[in-house]
């Protein structure tokens, strides 16, 4: 299993022999080193310092915007922070609000260059999701009318049944939601008398 998640690591970022490497991506924020002291051997992060080739197509002081080596559609795109986060959950807001405030930019200049008029966007977060390089990353694929890339799109959708057990959910995710911001609202309030 190991070696089929580096396998499709290494597949995803690493461009084939002979293709042409554009300016090298400058060096960042981006650890070089573990809490522990060994050196980060997070591909991104090798990227974002510069060793590792990648084709950038975009980049500012907290985000890079890099083509993906083994694209799911002509153009397909990977938004980065420059900062190592494992996981959307882990990544600070602010950081997660400035790669989403690309999408438009970014995009818009994808589907320009690649023809194409759509594009998902897509954010595999954990294992079970398919991640499989955890260093958060945000997939601008753009799309085509019947290119048949998701073959969940030829699958028929059922109506959410107003029961019961749907109200019983979105109880629980309100419930979850409240005890989170009451969590940050009180982290927010420590970490300011902390300061006094």
């Amino acid at each position: 299993m190991e070696n089929w998640r580096l396998a499709v690591l290494c597949s995803h970022l690493r461009p084939t022999p002979g293709s042409k490497s554009s300016s090298p991506v400058s060096s960042s924020i981006c650890g070089s080193s573990s809490q522990n002291g060994e050196t980060n051997s997070c591909v991104f992060c090798e990227i974002i310092r510069g060793q590792s080739p990648a084709l950038k197509i975009y980049e500012d002081d907290i985000c890079l915007c890099i083509l993906d080596t083994h694209p799911l559609s002509h153009g397909h795109s990977l938004i980065i922070p420059k900062s190592h986060f494992s996981s959307l959950e882990a990544t600070p807001p602010p950081v997660v609000a400035a790669m989403c405030s690309k999408v438009p930019f970014i995009s818009n200049a994808i589907m320009k260059a690649t023809g194409c008029d759509s594009f998902n966007l897509l954010v595999n977060n954990g294992a079970a999701a398919g991640q499989v390089i955890f260093h958060t990353h945000i997939h601008i694929i753009p799309r085509k009318a019947r290119d048949c890339l998701w073959t969940s799109e030829s699958l028929r959708r059922r109506t959410l049944k107003l029961d019961h057990e749907a109200s019983q959910l979105a109880d629980s995710v309100r419930e979850q939601l409240s005890f989170l911001n009451n969590h940050e609202e009180n982290k927010d309030q420590s970490s300011g008398l902390a300061g006094d």
